[in-house]
């Protein structure tokens, strides 16, 4: 993957869009999907969404929205 060269932390999710992604939420669970769409909360919608556990998929789940207060990390799939 390209590396995201961005000065500002929304031009380097702007670049991530249609890519894989990987967003860790406060609570512990991770999604794994295709970044769609995000706002300036960090409110994201992933496509293709998968909940992985332990980096096992748990479950896919397609659509998803995944509010900003509840990230800790956003990262480029490898």
């Amino acid at each position: 993957m390209d590396k995201l060269d961005a000065s500002r932390p929304l031009d380097a999710l702007n670049k991530a869009r249609d890519k894989k992604i990987i967003v860790e939420l406060k609570n512990g669970k991770q999604y794994v999907g295709l970044l769609k769409s995000f706002d300036i909360h960090i409110n994201i919608v992933l496509e293709n969404a998968e909940e992985r556990e332990n980096g096992e998929v748990k479950r896919k789940l397609g659509v998803v929205f995944i509010r900003g207060d509840t990230i800790i990390l956003v990262s480029p799939s490898s």
